[in-house]
């Protein structure tokens, strides 16, 4: 049986998925407030064929699955898909990314569906903020469907944080705080430069903010199982930790073990390259499974070795939303 193993030597066992490229919100780093120059419905992939891709991952060696958006949970019955996919074989891991405005009404189908881990979006503690940063005045739902996913049984529960200088960064140690309190998983992430709205705003490098976190706190070099790129300080006792993904300054290439599937179904090995492949026109041509496999195989033997968002932050004309998260 043949395995996912690019040309480096990485084992590709970690499928994220966007179910949908629409989001009600507009984070200034990502969608640009105006836009809609969405994928038309029809060009969607379908549960069947998400499905069935994903079985024909896993036959490969896949072994974690992540649904993402835009906003998942606008996909009509996307916990229907999550218990397809859950029931996989060799499928051992399913979570899923969210904002969590719909997460209220979601998280007890979702958690019975078979996800196991959900990852928020929450940029700042501070209302005026989030409808600053994130477009809307939202952070009431974003607080009640945290609640709802706890109260359904979801631990821990990862919030992440996209760290914007002159934005949010003073409120880094407040955050800290608060996830300590709640019992959460805090991922601070640095902003790419995906399109425009990526460039526009102010890179913070996390590397100083990593240390003084270390320091403020009492925290400890850790490790925690999963599939992600983070690198995590924690308390002693380990009933804390704090996670940061650094594409940009201290980037984790060497250990990428993911590709991405757009809402369309074109496959993308790496966030900062543009190589990509499309798998819904053999769907939905009449491909047997033996081809698809072998344009799976051939996409992850061009797996490039790094991103380039240091050379050419200019390169990618496509935000994060178009390819997901």
């Amino acid at each position: 049986m043949s395995e996912l193993i690019d040309p480096f030597g990485r084992r590709i066992e970690y499928l994220r998925i966007s179910v949908t490229d629409r989001c009600d919100l507009r984070c200034k780093y990502c969608i640009p407030e105006g836009f809609t120059d969405f994928e038309e419905p029809d060009n969607w992939l379908s549960f069947d064929e998400m499905e069935r891709l994903v079985r024909l991952f896993a036959r490969l060696g896949l072994k974690r699955v992540r649904l993402t958006g835009g906003e998942p949970l606008l996909r009509r019955n996307v916990s229907e898909l999550a218990g397809r996919i859950a029931a996989v074989p060799g499928i051992e891991d399913l979570s899923l990314s969210t904002n969590a405005t719909q997460l209220e009404k979601h998280a007890v189908a979702l958690k019975a569906a078979g996800v196991s881990r959900l990852n928020v979006s929450l940029d700042s503690l501070r209302p005026e903020r989030v409808e600053r940063i994130n477009g809307r005045p939202v952070l009431d739902k974003i607080l009640a469907g945290i609640a709802a996913a706890k109260e359904a049984g979801f631990a821990p529960i990862k919030i992440n944080m996209v760290a914007l200088e002159g934005d949010n960064d003073d409120e880094i140690d407040a955050m800290v705080a608060w996830c300590m309190e709640q019992g959460f998983i805090l991922r601070l992430i640095e902003n790419m430069p995906m399109g425009d709205t990526g460039r526009k705003v102010r890179y913070l490098d996390l590397q100083p903010v990593k240390e003084q976190i270390r320091q403020r706190f009492g925290l400890v070099e850790t490790v925690l199982p999963g599939g992600g790129p983070a690198r995590y300080l924690g308390t002693p006792d380990g009933r804390f930790t704090v996670g940061f993904i650094t594409p940009i300054s201290q980037h984790f290439c060497a250990t990428c073990n993911r590709v991405r599937l757009t809402v369309d179904g074109v496959l993308h090995l790496c966030l900062g390259q543009e190589d990509r492949f499309d798998l819904r026109s053999l769907l939905r041509s009449g491909a047997t499974d033996d081809d698809i496999v072998r344009t799976i195989l051939n996409a992850v033997a061009k797996k490039p070795e790094r991103h380039e968002f240091r050379e050419q932050p200019q390169k990618l004309v496509r935000f994060m939303s178009m390819t997901g998260g």
